[in-house]
């Protein structure tokens, strides 16, 4: 039978692997036939994950996105390391949960950085000779507080909503090169970063919260799934579109 998301014979690049998402992405990937490239700060966490996944040409290469300048070098690593790219998914990012009346402007601006400059700088540098091949696909991870209005989240919104913004202008600029570029928007996912919301929460706010998400809250798994499908041939004639996963959260 037929795997509509089959990625036997592609290579894509995953930022984020050790987080919850991107572990199950990276696993699920892995499954579906792809070689990755895990990225995470951490060596000693990217390792284990690597160690799960199905096949053995897998490659851990710890980068800190922050330091953007050397994101060129990243890329050029990945390529000779495994070829050049078929795709990636950029799962890695920084949640805020800070006001804007509280949020210092040094908050402010690495909110921005890591979570919308990183990107530019990778889809930058995904787009040089050699580091990817024709047919490439990337997938961003914009928020549901990037679709949605919420208060409290401004900063986290905008770098978020910058996201979805990013993905529909690429996906007309790089179009011409064969390139797709699209965005995932999840909802509340149970997952260790998301307690820090539950954790600020009142047992009404929190109940409220998930009756707002009429199937329920996520798992990392159902944004892994959306992710695939994206990077798959099953999504070729999508681009510059957000999926949202969210449960019905943003049907409201």
């Amino acid at each position: 039978m037929i795997n509509p998301l089959d990625l036997t014979g592609r290579t894509i690049l995953v930022t984020g692997a050790s987080s919850e998402i991107g572990r199950a992405t990276c696993i699920l990937l892995s499954r579906l036939g792809a070689v990755l490239v895990l990225t995470g700060r951490q060596a000693s966490r990217l390792e284990p994950i690597r160690q799960d996944l199905e096949g053995d040409r897998h490659v851990c290469l710890p980068f800190d996105l922050n330091q953007m300048e050397d994101i060129p070098h990243l890329l050029k690593e990945a390529a000779a390391q495994t070829g050049p790219l078929d795709g990636f998914a950029h799962i890695a990012g920084q949640q805020s949960l800070t006001p804007l009346r509280m949020a210092s402007l040094e908050e402010i601006d690495q909110s921005l950085k890591t979570n919308l400059g990183s990107a530019l700088a990778l889809v930058k540098a995904f787009c040089k000779k050699g580091n990817h091949k024709p047919d490439s696909s990337i997938v961003l991870m914009s928020s549901v507080a990037g679709v949605v209005g919420q208060a409290g989240l401004s900063v986290y919104s905008a770098a978020k909503g910058g996201l979805i913004s990013l993905a529909r202008s690429l996906a007309v600029e790089l179009s011409p090169a064969g390139i797709r570029v699209n965005a995932v928007a999840p909802g509340y996912i149970q997952t260790g970063s998301a307690e820090k919301i539950r954790k600020v929460l009142t047992p009404a706010q929190l109940e409220k919260l998930e009756l707002d998400h009429p199937l329920g809250f996520g798992t990392p798994e159902d944004v892994a799934h959306a992710i695939a499908f994206l990077l798959s041939r099953s999504g070729r004639w999508i681009t510059g579109t957000t999926l949202v996963v969210d449960g019905g959260y943003s049907a409201h």
